[in-house]
């Protein structure tokens, strides 16, 4: 037996590659029920047709049948008028569908960025794979669709009882002597628009909970980062865009925390206090959702920086003692023949030194949110203005923004 043969034998074998695409939008029992009605295909999202289906069945239906029945509040009318219905129904169910193919897209590349930058240390490639197929598996589960399937119908009974109850007639209930009447429109909103609604939102954020523990858990690898990284986060500056992927939907959210919000407000109570307050708060909730996946980097970001300043101050300690001798003959203090008989040149670690002070620890900045900042305020903003003088919008917007 030769030695070549008996060392190939003998080595282990080389960590697997981490495979796969962390695709956000795919797998689970909606999807394979999309699939079935031809909605999706193995190509792509279809996010156009998409979009106008579910508009269509949430919002398009229900205006039918309020146009088709004759009602005191006005029908049609009193529906195209309702803010509530055109925030949840139109532009946040259309918002939600597309925020799928962005999403994926989003994710997906930041997934392959890790890759391709090879960031991940080769000791630590079947871990990241383990997390992977750890969070597909969390992506397609069957007991977190069926209880935003519950927790959907549970929004669509207590929108049912908010109609019985109603002291007004609208488009979606008639107010009479013997109690109130739910029309064909409102049966409708009951039954498909509101649970459509909850149950894209959920699956949405459930989706986005699997991406920041896949993040949290990459955060624990073995990282191949350095200090001195141009990016100024060693290396890590691609996964603090991540967020913006989601400006859809956060922005059909936002719109229907937005009309909702209006609605407690009447024009006395609505000031510029109040709405950047509220303004404010929403803000700080929408990027605190996207901070806790990122903040996971903070130790790796922390401790590289520390190592760093540490190994680059000694190297500095040594080329500065070293010119110090060539300059003067001696060191000034702590003379040692011993490190002149080992002097060797090295080069200066000074501007190193500074960038490596410079890194940031902390993923989140104001350039990367922006974006996702402007998708959260925009309905407030919007609904806002209904009552507020554009410029007090303005500066509001201006002063959370930090623009």
């Amino acid at each position: 037996m030769s030695n070549d043969l008996l060392l190939s034998r003998t080595q282990a074998p080389d960590p697997p590659q981490t495979t796969g695409d962390f695709t956000a939008s795919r797998g689970g029992p909606f999807h394979v029920l999309q699939t079935r009605l031809g909605l999706l295909n193995a190509d792509g999202l279809n996010t156009g047709r998409r979009i106008v289906v579910f508009i269509a069945v949430a919002w398009g239906i229900p205006f039918m049948l309020a146009l088709l029945d004759s009602l005191p509040a006005g029908g049609a009318g009193s529906y195209l008028r309702d803010m509530g219905v055109w925030a949840m129904s139109f532009v946040a169910i259309g918002a939600f569908v597309l925020a799928d193919e962005q999403v994926e897209d989003g994710l997906r590349a930041c997934h392959r960025q890790f890759l391709s930058a090879q960031i991940i240390a080769p000791a630590s490639k079947r871990q990241a794979s383990d997390a992977l197929r750890h969070s597909l598996r969390q992506r397609d589960s069957k007991l977190a669709e069926t209880i935003f399937l519950a927790a959907a119908i549970l929004a669509a009974l207590l929108y049912w009882i908010g109609l019985v109850h109603s002291p007004s007639t609208s488009w979606a209930v008639i107010v009479g002597s013997q109690g109130n009447r739910i029309t064909p429109a409102g049966w409708w909103s009951v039954i498909v628009s509101v649970p459509l609604f909850w149950f894209l939102l959920l699956r949405v954020l459930w989706r986005h909970l699997v991406w920041s523990q896949l993040l949290r858990r990459m955060a624990k690898l073995e990282l191949r980062l350095v200090a001195t990284h141009p990016d100024g986060m060693g290396g890590l500056a691609f996964v603090s865009e991540y967020p913006n992927a989601y400006m859809a939907y956060v922005f059909g959210v936002s719109a229907v925390v937005a009309v909702t919000l209006g609605r407690h407000f009447d024009m006395e109570t609505l000031n510029s206090t109040t709405l950047t307050v509220a303004m404010a708060s929403w803000l700080v909730l929408v990027l605190a959702l996207f901070a806790h996946p990122l903040a996971a980097f903070s130790k790796p970001l922390t401790d590289l920086k520390a190592a760093t300043i540490a190994a680059l101050s000694g190297h500095a300690t040594h080329y500065q003692r070293l010119a110090e001798r060539k300059l003067l003959g001696r060191n000034v203090v702590a003379g040692n023949d011993d490190e002149v008989a080992t002097e060797q040149e090295i080069a200066d670690p000074s501007k190193l030194l500074d960038v490596a002070k410079k890194l940031s620890t902390f993923l989140v900045n104001r350039k990367a949110v922006l974006p996702i900042g402007v998708a959260a305020l925009l309905p407030f903003a919007l609904e806002g203005a209904t009552r507020l003088p554009v410029k007090d919008i303005s500066s509001i917007l201006k002063e959370l923004l930090l623009i």
